[in-house]
């Protein structure tokens, strides 16, 4: 037994220093090839998309200014109306009583009024003769004052009166489309019910409203020196319908919000879009398309970057090893490329395929 326990020994020894061999043997392989790419500069197109909500230029929520049952509805949804078109007519009934009684009020306070009007009048007459005290014109001048009040106040009722009746046919207050309507004839409506009576959306040009992440706003202000000029120069916007297609008009940026919100760190833009077929609605979504063009950008092929850890990686070569190297990076649209932002100068080689193989500091030929 002790001479097969000797023989064992060396039997495993040898494995080890052959299993050595054979290592030293891995790491004296020749480098492997890869292809590379030379880092340049070229003049690129990128058009980056943002989520939009699109508003029409005015969307009117439709109230009421009197209460009272609804009589007749004149138009429909999605009905195209004019400013100044009746939408609908309240019960008109006691508003006219009430503006008669009105007037017949006014009509007695006149009366009240020329009378108090003689009355002092022919008051001054006898005070001049020295008939009567001066107590008594006063009196006479006051019950004048307060005939004359009454008979303002009358007119005031009046005018209320015919507002209120006026109230009862309710007008578009400019031109746009009719939006739902969830009252009928015989509903009971006043100005503090909870749903308006309809909308009316100026849908002749929509608001696209976007909101862009805080460097991009602060990219192109650079670019164009200030917000006024950003909003002169600035190239017109696509839009994207929620099917996929392209609107056929572009729109212009009309407004940046002068805020950043605090939750997302992003800034509100709006751009207007013609709308003369009504394709667009109110309520709708999309995404607005922003094309620029860069005359000078670094590109290299998105096959040679792996990413980590959510952040992008590509291999320089060194004085023939791969170096590994963080690169911060834009995708070009519709090109297999990225826009090198950072990590990356002209003139200098990257490994081009093969990355996912490879390992930091690794030999390599070049292809």
């Amino acid at each position: 037994m002790m001479k097969q326990q000797r023989l064992i020994v060396p039997l495993f020894a040898g494995l080890a220093v052959g299993l050595v061999a054979c290592g030293e043997k891995v790491q004296e392989a020749e480098p492997q090839v890869y292809p590379v790419v030379t880092v340049a500069h070229r003049a690129v197109q990128t058009t980056d998309q943002y989520p939009a909500t699109i508003r029409g230029r005015q969307d009117i929520e439709i109230y009421p200014q009197v209460s009272g049952k609804i009589t007749q509805v004149a138009v429909v949804e999605g009905q195209h109306v004019r400013r100044g078109q009746t939408l609908f007519i309240i019960d008109q009934i006691p508003y006219q009583a009430a503006l008669q009684t009105a007037i017949a009020n006014v009509r007695a306070a006149e009366a009240n009024a020329a009378t108090a009007r003689q009355t002092y009048e022919g008051k001054q007459q006898l005070f001049d003769e020295q008939v009567i005290s001066e107590f008594e014109l006063n009196t006479a001048r006051n019950a004048l004052l307060t005939a004359e009040a009454q008979q303002a106040q009358a007119e005031a009722q009046e005018t209320n009166a015919r507002n209120d009746l006026s109230y009862t046919v309710v007008t578009s207050p400019a031109d746009g489309v009719v939006g739902t309507i969830p009252y009928r004839v015989g509903a009971l409506v006043s100005s503090s019910s909870a749903s308006p009576l309809t909308t009316v959306s100026d849908n002749s040009v929509m608001y696209v409203y976007f909101s862009l992440p805080e460097n991009r706003m602060l990219s192109l202000i650079r670019k164009y020196g200030s917000v006024e000029q950003t909003l002169k120069e600035m190239p017109d916007v696509g839009l994207q319908l929620n099917d996929g297609t392209l609107y056929e008009r572009p729109g212009r940026v009309e407004s940046i919000s002068g805020v950043i919100d605090t939750q997302t760190g992003a800034i509100s833009f709006r751009a207007a879009f013609p709308n003369p077929t009504g394709l667009l609605h109110s309520g709708g979504a999309g995404n607005v398309l922003i094309t620029e063009r860069i005359d000078s950008a670094l590109t290299i092929p998105q096959g040679a970057t792996y990413e980590l850890q959510d952040k992008v990686y590509a291999y320089r070569v060194v004085d023939g090893h791969a170096k590994s190297t963080s690169i911060i990076v834009t995708p070009l649209n519709k090109e297999k490329l990225y826009i090198v932002r950072s990590g990356l100068k002209a003139g200098e080689q990257i490994v081009s395929e093969g990355v996912g193989l490879l390992q930091d500091g690794a030999a390599i030929t070049i292809q």
